[in-house]
């Protein structure tokens, strides 16, 4: 199971499953992410070998993102993953039967737009993670002006 939070918003991005993943689908997943919400600067991850691998570390060459990879037996330099991995499991995980993949997928999926809208973190000031993503977003729009911050008549 792939698992991709943006520690900034806490909002669960992905959760891809399947019976082995490989570099890949980790690809394909970062793929259709930035997509969606752009490149990153920094990915926190883990030593799996889904995350060193040749098309992981390809694919952050080729955008320019920095692979920042855990110490191995140190869970907690990726503490905010951890502990969301161990809130999916508890929560989701050991409290369903799951009959096949399909039927995962679709039980872990509603868990993840549950934990993503309907959930308030007293961390986001007791806003949902998508609600405290959609204010940043809105945020930077508004900051980002149309006209240069010097106009180019008074840089001399």
């Amino acid at each position: 199971m792939l698992t991709v939070v943006d520690c900034y918003t806490r909002e669960c991005l992905a959760i891809d499953m399947g019976q082995s993943l490989e570099g890949e689908d980790v690809v394909d997943s970062l793929n259709r992410i930035t997509a969606q919400r752009g490149l990153p600067k920094t990915i926190k991850t883990v030593n799996g070998s889904e995350f060193i691998s040749k098309a992981m570390d390809k694919w952050a060459y080729e955008h320019g993102v920095e692979l920042d990879f855990s110490r191995p037996g140190k869970p907690t330099d990726n503490a905010r993953v951890e502990s969301f991995n161990g809130r999916l499991r508890q929560e989701c995980l050991n409290a369903h039967w799951f009959l096949s993949l399909d039927d995962a997928k679709a039980k872990i999926s509603a868990w993840r737009i549950d934990y993503n809208e309907a959930r308030p973190h007293s961390a986001l000031d007791w806003q949902t993670p998508a609600e405290f993503a959609r204010r940043c977003s809105l945020q930077a729009a508004s900051a980002t002006s149309e006209e240069p911050e010097v106009p180019t008549s008074e840089r001399y």
